[in-house]
Protein backbone atom coordinates (compact mmCIF):
# COMPACT_ATOMS: atom_id res chain seq x y z
CA UNK A 1 0.00 0.00 0.00
CA UNK A 2 1.48 3.35 -1.00
CA UNK A 3 1.13 6.60 0.89
CA UNK A 4 -0.43 9.63 -0.72
CA UNK A 5 1.91 12.65 -1.14
CA UNK A 6 -0.08 14.55 1.50
CA UNK A 7 0.44 11.79 4.05
CA UNK A 8 4.14 11.54 3.30
CA UNK A 9 4.69 15.31 3.46
CA UNK A 10 2.18 16.91 5.85
CA UNK A 11 1.30 20.58 5.71
CA UNK A 12 2.99 22.52 8.53
CA UNK A 13 0.75 24.13 11.13
CA UNK A 14 1.16 26.54 14.00
CA UNK A 15 -0.78 27.39 17.14
CA UNK A 16 -2.30 30.76 18.01
CA UNK A 17 -2.58 30.70 21.78
CA UNK A 18 -2.60 32.84 24.88
CA UNK A 19 -5.01 35.60 25.81
CA UNK A 20 -7.41 34.91 22.94
CA UNK A 21 -11.11 34.07 22.89
CA UNK A 22 -10.62 31.79 19.86
CA UNK A 23 -7.23 30.04 20.03
CA UNK A 24 -6.67 27.97 16.92
CA UNK A 25 -4.20 25.91 14.90
CA UNK A 26 -3.55 27.25 11.39
CA UNK A 27 -1.80 26.11 8.23
CA UNK A 28 -0.42 28.12 5.34
CA UNK A 29 -3.54 27.32 3.25
CA UNK A 30 -5.64 28.70 6.14
CA UNK A 31 -3.76 32.01 5.83
CA UNK A 32 -5.09 32.44 2.29
CA UNK A 33 -8.54 33.30 3.72
CA UNK A 34 -7.32 36.78 4.71
CA UNK A 35 -6.50 39.57 2.25
CA UNK A 36 -3.03 38.97 0.84
CA UNK A 37 -0.28 41.61 0.96
CA UNK A 38 3.05 41.62 -0.88
CA UNK A 39 6.36 42.83 0.45
CA UNK A 40 9.69 43.05 -1.36
CA UNK A 41 12.15 42.70 1.50
CA UNK A 42 15.90 43.09 1.82
CA UNK A 43 17.50 42.26 5.11
CA UNK A 44 20.90 41.42 6.46
CA UNK A 45 21.30 37.84 7.63
CA UNK A 46 24.20 37.14 10.00
CA UNK A 47 25.00 33.79 8.35
CA UNK A 48 24.32 34.43 4.66
CA UNK A 49 24.59 38.17 4.06
CA UNK A 50 22.01 40.36 2.33
CA UNK A 51 18.80 38.53 1.41
CA UNK A 52 16.23 39.77 -1.15
CA UNK A 53 12.81 38.10 -1.27
CA UNK A 54 9.19 38.77 -2.20
CA UNK A 55 6.73 37.55 0.40
CA UNK A 56 2.94 37.33 0.28
CA UNK A 57 0.52 36.67 3.10
CA UNK A 58 -1.95 38.28 5.47
CA UNK A 59 -1.08 40.92 8.01
CA UNK A 60 -0.28 39.52 11.45
CA UNK A 61 -2.73 42.06 12.90
CA UNK A 62 -5.63 40.69 10.82
CA UNK A 63 -4.98 37.07 11.80
CA UNK A 64 -4.57 37.83 15.50
CA UNK A 65 -7.61 40.10 15.55
CA UNK A 66 -9.72 37.25 14.17
CA UNK A 67 -8.55 35.08 17.11
CA UNK A 68 -10.11 37.58 19.52
CA UNK A 69 -7.48 39.12 21.81
CA UNK A 70 -9.04 39.71 25.22
CA UNK A 71 -8.69 43.48 25.35
CA UNK A 72 -10.82 45.30 27.91
CA UNK A 73 -13.30 47.18 25.67
CA UNK A 74 -13.93 49.76 28.40
CA UNK A 75 -10.25 50.80 28.27
CA UNK A 76 -9.19 52.09 24.86
CA UNK A 77 -5.48 51.71 25.56
CA UNK A 78 -5.74 48.25 27.15
CA UNK A 79 -4.39 46.64 23.96
CA UNK A 80 -1.09 48.46 24.46
CA UNK A 81 -0.08 46.08 27.27
CA UNK A 82 -0.22 43.01 24.99
CA UNK A 83 2.90 41.27 23.71
CA UNK A 84 3.20 38.81 20.82
CA UNK A 85 5.76 36.01 21.05
CA UNK A 86 6.55 34.09 17.86
CA UNK A 87 8.60 30.89 17.79
CA UNK A 88 9.95 28.87 14.90
CA UNK A 89 10.64 25.19 14.48
CA UNK A 90 14.39 25.97 14.39
CA UNK A 91 14.31 27.47 17.90
CA UNK A 92 14.35 31.14 16.88
CA UNK A 93 12.03 33.51 18.74
CA UNK A 94 10.84 37.09 18.29
CA UNK A 95 8.82 39.41 20.49
CA UNK A 96 6.61 42.24 19.25
CA UNK A 97 4.25 44.61 20.99
CA UNK A 98 0.62 44.86 19.91
CA UNK A 99 1.16 48.62 19.42
CA UNK A 100 3.73 47.88 16.65
CA UNK A 101 1.13 46.17 14.44
CA UNK A 102 -2.03 48.04 15.49
CA UNK A 103 -3.33 50.40 12.75
CA UNK A 104 -4.06 53.06 15.40
CA UNK A 105 -0.43 53.10 16.55
CA UNK A 106 2.68 51.72 14.78
CA UNK A 107 0.82 50.19 11.83
CA UNK A 108 3.85 48.03 10.92
CA UNK A 109 2.95 45.82 7.92
CA UNK A 110 4.11 42.59 9.58
CA UNK A 111 3.20 39.57 7.46
CA UNK A 112 2.51 35.94 8.14
CA UNK A 113 4.00 34.90 4.83
CA UNK A 114 2.32 32.10 2.89
CA UNK A 115 4.74 32.34 -0.05
CA UNK A 116 8.35 33.31 -0.64
CA UNK A 117 9.43 34.29 -4.15
CA UNK A 118 6.24 32.74 -5.55
CA UNK A 119 6.72 29.39 -3.80
CA UNK A 120 4.09 28.21 -1.33
CA UNK A 121 5.32 27.56 2.21
CA UNK A 122 2.75 24.80 2.90
CA UNK A 123 5.28 22.22 4.11
CA UNK A 124 8.01 24.58 5.37
CA UNK A 125 5.53 26.60 7.44
CA UNK A 126 4.51 30.23 7.58
CA UNK A 127 7.15 32.91 8.09
CA UNK A 128 7.08 36.06 10.19
CA UNK A 129 8.19 38.93 7.95
CA UNK A 130 8.94 42.43 9.24
CA UNK A 131 9.59 44.47 6.06
CA UNK A 132 10.65 47.50 8.09
CA UNK A 133 13.54 45.69 9.84
CA UNK A 134 17.01 46.19 8.33
CA UNK A 135 18.35 43.14 10.17
CA UNK A 136 16.65 39.79 9.63
CA UNK A 137 16.90 38.72 13.27
CA UNK A 138 13.12 38.96 13.86
CA UNK A 139 12.34 37.06 10.66
CA UNK A 140 11.05 33.68 11.84
CA UNK A 141 10.89 30.70 9.46
CA UNK A 142 8.68 27.69 10.04
CA UNK A 143 6.47 29.31 12.68
CA UNK A 144 5.21 26.72 15.15
CA UNK A 145 3.55 28.99 17.73
CA UNK A 146 2.34 32.54 18.24
CA UNK A 147 1.35 33.53 21.76
CA UNK A 148 -0.54 36.70 22.65
CA UNK A 149 0.07 37.76 26.24
CA UNK A 150 -1.74 40.57 28.03
CA UNK A 151 -0.33 39.62 31.42
CA UNK A 152 1.84 42.70 31.80
CA UNK A 153 0.96 44.56 34.97
CA UNK A 154 2.04 48.02 35.94
CA UNK A 155 4.82 48.54 38.49
CA UNK A 156 2.67 50.97 40.46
Amino acid sequence: MSQSPAAADPVAEFALAGDLTRPVRLTVPDLLVWPQHEADVSFECATSGIQHHRFTGPLLHDVLSAAGPVFDPARRKDRLRFLIAVSGADGHHALLSWAEIDPDFGRAPVLLAATIDGTALDRAGAQLVLPQDRCGARHISGINAIRVDGGYVSWA
